[in-house]
């Protein structure tokens, strides 16, 4: 896909850790944003990295970081944000967004989420998977346009929080994906599942 940035969101808390980085967690001997890595770089032009805190602790990765520009851990989207803020200074039309905690993300994420825009004829498209019979999306896994950033920012400095409040007023598309797609790592338990998961990922 042409003119694409990858973004790997990494600026939660992860309370449910015990805080940290959940991207320097260790599945099965590689961390989980060296998997991360591994999947949507191929995918993208460039890749960086939204996370809040001193850079200096991904200097190994090599990828540029870009905190979040608006205060207070307004969650996701903020995220997002920081991404097409950086993403357009550099040139480029449209960031893809990914987890740091899910490590196991389609390789084809990009084509599919960019297929349904198109689709549509829409210019956001969020990932989504089927559960109890309806379909749940995934607003961290998203194709986004950057001309939408100020759009954006003025919904956040207002006070939006919910993800899918602002992408539905801009129509955003869904592309399907299987259930277990997008498993996320949040707890100890959910890192020990991870380990089942790896054989072949």
């Amino acid at each position: 896909m042409n003119n694409v940035m990858g973004v790997i969101l990494a600026g939660g808390q992860a309370r449910r850790m015990g805080g940290g980085d959940k991207g320097a967690l260790v599945l099965e001997g590689r961390t989980l944003l060296d998997r991360v890595i591994d999947r949507l770089g191929p995918q993208v032009q460039r890749l960086a990295l939204n996370a809040n805190g001193n850079p200096d602790r991904f200097a190994e990765y090599g990828l540029p970081v870009v905190g979040d520009t608006l205060p207070g851990y307004p969650g996701p989207l903020a995220g997002v944000l920081s991404g097409m803020e950086y993403a357009a200074g550099q040139g480029f039309e449209y960031i893809v967004t990914a987890a740091a905690d899910t490590p196991f993300f389609p390789l084809d994420l990009v084509a599919r989420l960019q297929r349904a825009a198109n689709g549509a004829n829409t210019p956001i498209a969020l990932a989504a998977t089927q559960e109890g019979g309806r379909m749940n999306r995934h607003p961290t896994f998203g194709l986004w346009p950057v001309n939408l950033r100020a759009d954006l920012h003025a919904a956040l400095e207002d006070g939006l929080r919910k993800v899918v409040l602002w992408t539905d007023k801009h129509g955003a598309a869904s592309a399907p994906f299987d259930d277990d797609a997008f498993f996320n790592i949040n707890t100890p338990e959910d890192l020990e599942h991870a380990r089942s998961l790896a054989i072949g990922n």
